[in-house]
């Protein structure tokens, strides 16, 4: 009996630690199968969200039992921050009318609590500086295993569950075809990218604190991992991040070793390669000289990147509708099957039908009008960003720039996240979020000059990979994509917590003095 109660007082003591090593292990390796889909959107209820309700109610019943610790100047700000969040639904569901089902603006609203609240959950299970290294190795540990199965996904045909797009999300189990980016475990390849270059800079904090060629080794398979997964953002971002990082620690060497090894692996992913010199394509624009119509032609193929047509209606004045349309035999053959699909469609929204001739000339008498033109453009990815995702999103802000639409008013992405959190919650939910954000860095930063070196190497990796995931943000829905919303909050509170066992006393007698 006595060891009965001794090992229900253990488990009672260390349940929310357990809790956060499951949290560790489940979020980034199982994948994202539907238990339940919601109508009208194509984010599921998963496995994740029901473990996070069990962790919430012990975390609860924790709290009432004064079990655990809470930073309260932090908590008061997350709480203005689901407040404004609730504010900004109210607003935009029952005034504004900009959330039209109900449901999807009260589950987007919910979500943002369920990521964050894990933030507390870790915060209050770091004890000691053993707390901390426990976690990191176990996150380490997933971080290698996410890398090498995504190296499986590539080179095995190791199956994905993806939630791209509305059918994917349904559970599938997919196998990527050769010219595919790798999401490893998770539900895409722009959260998995996201989630490697936030944890690279603590990878290369360890090492530097250990030396251990162990550590080196997770870096570069991580790497490898993150090229494959070919988004062009997060790479960019991670140069920058670890650049900055490795020179603001004066590791110049280092800095070569890694933008070498960067060098030798980025050409295994052609994707990432060709997604990295055609972001700006030279392109031929037919301009119609009957009706000034414009239009790029685009043989659309999975492995490619074709160019958008932002801008192609810009400085066509100088167009001359009398010389003759000179291009090559293949850009006029697929020119005119974009004719060809465009008179199609046409016929079919008049109810218009054509025969096989009549097709034909009507495709070939289009294609003699164009005049064609060469113009820069960018590719489709931004280009889709620059002529709807951020213009939708500024003019949802401009709707009520200080509650702003609404969570969910925008869709499932926005394609950049500050531009989605002023478009969903105004200048008040952005700018919480922001001193949010900004308390936990400057927290962490202002015990980071009180430590000794070899530990202010881990810290400041994890602030400048937070510098690279907010980079990435710009471009990218980050802090809604669950996996590296989940991971994100957990690392903030691990480091928020840790940071404070790790100050020296003799620097803070030297300041002092």
């Amino acid at each position: 009996m006595q060891k009965l109660l001794k090992s229900l007082r253990w488990i009672d003591t260390h349940l929310l630690k357990i809790l956060v090593i499951g949290f560790i292990f489940l979020i980034p390796l199982y994948p994202k199968l539907p238990v339940r889909m919601i109508n009208y959107t194509y984010i599921a209820i998963r496995v994740e969200d029901f473990y996070l309700v069990f962790v919430g109610i012990v975390f609860g019943i924790q709290f009432l039992r004064k079990k655990v610790s809470m930073p309260w100047k932090m908590f008061f700000l997350f709480l203005a921050y689901w407040i404004a969040v609730f504010a900004s639904f109210v607003w935009g569901y029952y005034f504004q009318k900009t959330i039209i089902i109900d449901h999807l603006g009260f589950l987007h609203s919910v979500r943002r609590i369920e990521y964050m609240l894990i933030f507390f959950v870790a915060y209050t299970t770091i004890q000691s500086k053993k707390d901390f290294f426990l976690y990191m190795k176990l996150i380490f540990s997933v971080l290698a295993v996410v890398s090498l199965y995504g190296f499986g996904q590539k080179f095995f045909g190791w199956p994905a569950v993806q939630t791209m797009n509305p059918e994917y999300a349904k559970g599938y189990i997919l196998v990527l075809e050769s010219w595919s980016r790798i999401s490893s475990t998770f539900a895409g390849h722009y959260d998995l990218s996201a989630y490697i270059i936030l944890l690279m800079p603590i990878v290369i904090g360890f090492y530097l604190f250990t030396g251990s060629k162990k550590y080196f080794l997770l870096f570069i398979i991580s790497l490898g991992s993150l090229v494959l997964a070919g988004s062009r953002a997060s790479y960019i971002a991670y140069i920058f991040s670890m650049s900055v990082f490795l020179i603001f620690m004066r590791k110049f060497k280092l800095l070569v070793v890694i933008l070498i090894a960067t060098a030798i692996l980025t050409p295994l992913s052609d994707n990432l390669a060709n997604r990295l010199t055609r972001t700006f394509q030279q392109t031929k624009v037919f301009v119609d000289s009957e009706t000034g119509e414009t239009f790029v032609a685009r043989n659309l193929q999975p492995d490619d990147l074709p160019p958008g047509d932002f801008g192609v209606n810009s400085n066509l004045s100088n167009v001359n509708s009398k010389a003759p349309i000179v291009v090559d035999q293949n850009t006029a053959y697929i020119a005119k099957i974009n004719i060809r699909e465009t008179l199609v469609k046409e016929a079919e929204q008049t109810g218009k039908k054509y025969s096989t001739q009549e097709i034909n000339e009507a495709v070939e008498l289009v294609f003699l009008r164009q005049i064609p033109i060469i113009k820069y453009l960018p590719d489709i990815s931004i280009s889709t960003r620059l002529q709807v995702s951020w213009p939708r999103a500024f003019a949802a802000f401009t709707k009520n720039i200080f509650l702003g639409s609404g969570p969910s008013s925008l869709g499932e992405a926005t394609d950049g996240d500050y531009l989605r959190w002023l478009g969903e919650i105004g200048l008040l939910g952005t700018s919480l979020f922001l001193i949010i954000l900004g308390s936990i860095m400057m927290s962490i930063k202002k015990n980071v000059v009180l430590m000794q070196k070899k530990y202010a190497y881990i810290f400041y990796g994890f602030l400048f990979g937070f510098i690279g995931l907010f980079i990435n943000a710009g471009y990218i829905d980050l802090f809604e994509a669950s996996k590296l919303a989940y991971m994100f909050w957990l690392l903030a509170g691990i480091f928020y917590a840790s940071s404070k066992y790790f100050v020296s006393k003799k620097k803070i007698e030297t300041l002092k003095i």
